[in-house]
């Protein structure tokens, strides 16, 4: 039957208007998807008069209708339970998405319609699946209540305005998606920030990885989670927060790193797992349950790992529900995760610093950089670390990891740490065995050092050069890129300033004993002065008088004398013999008395000592720099007398055959000397007892007086003398003064 015009008119026109009406919506970003569906189903009823329409949307992932979309529009009876109206297998919705076409129920001979339709009075039923890119997101049921069949017409103008819908129900499924998208975003970044603000007020780890994984667990609807760490030796995880219900069995039990159990597998692998099921193989073999007891279908597995590279342990999320998590969840879970590597690493280091500051309140500075060198290793995942300080030109390690071997002495201008300390920056290097600036390539290649990097300790003054260097390094065995973090460089910075602390504590405290010091040897010399004095004035009275008799008596007797040889000899040897033991005397006396110093030139102190000192044939004396010294403020006779006794060691050290530099720097208000000698070398279990006074590093019989006067007049003029010996470099004495005021501007002509 050809139908009438003005049929052809009314659904024309209702499809127009219907499809223009639904596109609009569809493409509009203010309309719900429910409200779409709902327009869908209600411009059909208009489209066919005396019909029912039933949409359902579709998810062709999971292969299944999507019960809780059902929209309807011209029902007859209200359905008491919507259950009843869900597709039926095989049923004409069914066989639509099979097909991808409109399925009508008059071609269906083995169909018919359900119960509660036939109740309703529908006489037949149509299905047009919703297509788009040739996947079905949707089915529409048009069920008709008059005793005809669908028009030709009715169903061409069904499957264009279906057509037109598809696309409209697909881009507002997608709003609706990116919404979802959106809001669990922003439920994301408020649980971020939540997490963020916890590694800042909570006092305790367990306090935050608590909370971050009650949050972990509430975004993911997991039943149980835990938090299981790396323990000091890398080799297990082990628990430290278990949430969930009626977890008592293995708890406390520790796992390896390895492929034994999932958690390991993660650690070892350091990416995250997202299992469907734990029942399927390989997992079957692997799961480690939190309690033997619990009934686990799915588990979420995440890695913590540092930004140095180190797996810190792995969050660990459980549920009873097959395929519980998506990717979606792994993404917040391992954002999460993130946040607890933050705070992981904030408390090791806030815990660091806290025993740090205790350390260098009672402990000794040597104590302290080795401390500071162990713990470098274990906050930056390193292999080793050592610690350099500045001497002369010369770097000495002071403090280094044990177990490992460095090079105790480094030039500063030819090495990798030498250029951290000449221009006070961070050193990096990435290959140290092919390294050019790193000045023992051997033994980077022994120790497996592959990565190195270098931090400057930089003190308080304004110098050149730092006072020295905190190196650590990695291995090639070692996971992580340890000089690539920015919290690397921020760790390394702050521990170099507790080394810095440390070393100018023991500076300030050396100083305050040196200036104790002088001040108890100026008051013991002003009172050895005055005794000095009066014991000179009563020599000069009993002893005086003996060259005068012996005089007087030589004029008396001047026939007898002649006569006897021997006994005028004997008189003038006694009258020379003791005019030269008050002159003795009285120059060893003038020590005692107080010091007046004023501007000393160091060239002209050292060639006066060499004068005074029969040096022997075989030792070669070297002079260094001495001229482009300033003036020190001293005393000359009494620097002139330390020199003296420092050449004369050597001489005695090097026993007539070797070498002796006397070389010297200014740095600041200082003046360094170094007395070297390439002799044998001190003991460095004796070097700290040279300078006192009955000790002595030769034959017994020798009291060791020298070095001890040494170290008093240096007290005295306002200076410091240290030694570095070596077995295989021979021995070196530091001296310290203060420049001269006039001499700060430039330097003077030696005298």
């Amino acid at each position: 039957m050809v139908p009438a015009e003005s049929e052809i008119n009314r659904i024309l026109n209702t499809l127009n208007q219907s499809s223009t009406l639904v596109n609009h919506l569809g493409l509009s970003d203010s309309i719900t998807l429910e409200g779409l569906l709902n327009l869908v189903v209600n411009s059909v009823v208009c489209i066919v008069p005396g019909s029912c329409a039933v949409l359902f949307l579709y998810d062709a992932t999971r292969e299944s209708f999507l019960p809780a979309s059902r929209a309807a529009a011209g029902e007859r009876l209200m359905i008491s339970d919507p259950n009843q109206d869900l597709p039926r297998p095989q049923g004409l919705g069914w066989r639509a998405v099979n097909r991808q076409r409109r399925v009508l129920l008059e071609e269906e001979p083995d169909l018919n319609l359900p119960v509660h339709r036939q109740r309703e009075g529908a006489t037949t039923a149509a299905a047009f699946p919703l297509i788009v890119a040739r996947r079905v997101v949707g089915v529409l049921y048009v069920y008709l209540y008059e005793p005809r069949s669908f028009t030709p017409m009715e169903i061409f103008a069904l499957e264009n305005f279906t057509n037109q819908a598809a696309m409209a129900v697909y881009h507002a499924r997608q709003v609706e998606r990116a919404r979802e998208a959106i809001w669990r975003r922003d439920e994301e970044l408020v649980r971020l920030r939540r997490a963020g603000m916890l590694i800042s007020s909570r006092p305790r780890l367990e306090d935050t990885l608590d909370t971050i994984l009650r949050m972990a667990l509430e975004v993911t609807n997991a039943e149980y989670g835990s938090f299981r760490l790396v323990d000091a030796s890398g080799d297990y995880l082990l628990p430290s927060v278990v949430i969930g219900k009626s977890i008592h069995g293995q708890k406390a039990e520790k796992l390896p790193v390895d492929t034994g159990s999932v958690t390991g597998w993660v650690a070892l692998h350091r990416q995250p797992l997202c299992i469907p099921d734990v029942r399927e193989e390989p997992w079957a073999k692997m799961y480690s349950p939190l309690d033997p007891g619990l009934e686990i279908r799915s588990e979420l597995a995440v890695p913590l790992i540092s930004a140095s590279g180190r797996v810190e342990g792995v969050l660990n999320l459980e549920s009873p529900i097959p395929g519980a998590f998506s990717e979606e969840d792994s993404h917040l879970v391992q954002a999460l995760a993130n946040q607890a590597v933050i705070a992981i690493q904030e408390v090791r280091l806030l815990d660091a610093l806290q025993e740090l500051t205790e350390k260098l309140l009672t402990e000794p500075c040597q104590i302290v950089l080795h401390h500071l060198v162990a713990k470098a290793c274990h906050l930056l995942n390193a292999a080793t670390a050592a610690i350099w300080l500045l001497e002369g030109d010369d770097l000495r390690l002071v403090a280094a990891l044990e177990g490992h071997q460095h090079a105790e002495v480094l030039p500063l201008n030819n090495s990798l740490i030498g250029r951290a300390v000449l221009h006070r920056e961070v050193v990096i290097s990435t290959n140290l065995p092919e390294e050019a600036w790193f000045f023992r390539p051997e033994l980077a290649r022994q120790q497996g050092w592959q990565r190195a990097l270098v931090m400057p300790l930089v003190g308080r003054r304004e110098a050149a050069r730092a006072l020295g260097a905190f190196a650590v390094y990695s291995t090639q065995r070692d996971p992580g890129h340890f000089i690539e973090s920015d919290w690397d460089k921020k760790v390394l910075t702050i521990l170099a300033r507790y080394a810095v602390l440390a070393i100018e504590s023991a500076e300030r405290q050396a100083a305050i004993r040196a200036a104790h010091e002088r001040q108890m040897l100026s008051e013991t010399f002003a009172a050895l002065g005055d005794v000095a004095a009066n014991l000179l004035h009563q020599m000069n009275n009993k002893l005086g008088v003996i060259p005068v008799k012996i005089e007087t008596l030589q004029e008396k007797s001047r026939a007898t004398l002649e006569e006897d040889v021997y006994l005028a000899r004997n008189l003038e040897e006694i009258k020379e013999t003791t005019r030269n033991a008050l002159n003795a005397l009285q120059e060893s006396l003038i020590l005692l008395h107080p010091i007046q110093p004023s501007p000393v030139s160091i060239l002209a102190c050292v060639q006066g000592a060499l004068r005074s000192t029969s040096i022997p044939e075989g030792i070669e004396v070297t002079l260094v720099n001495l001229e482009q010294l300033p003036w020190v403020i001293a005393s000359e006779p009494n620097l002139r007398l330390v020199f003296q006794n420092l050449i004369e060691n050597a001489c005695e050290v090097l026993e007539g055959q070797g070498k002796i530099e006397i070389a010297g720097r200014a740095e600041g208000d200082w003046v360094e000397v170094k007395v070297s000698d390439n002799g044998p070398g001190i003991p460095s279990d004796i070097q700290d007892r040279l300078f006192e006074l009955h000790f002595s590093s030769r034959k017994p019989s020798h009291i060791g007086f020298g070095l001890w006067w040494v170290k008093t007049l240096m007290t005295r003029l306002g200076g410091s003398v240290k030694v570095r010996s070596h077995p295989a470099r021979g021995t070196s004495f530091y001296l310290r003064l203060p420049v001269a005021p006039e001499s700060k501007g430039g330097n003077n002509e030696s005298v």
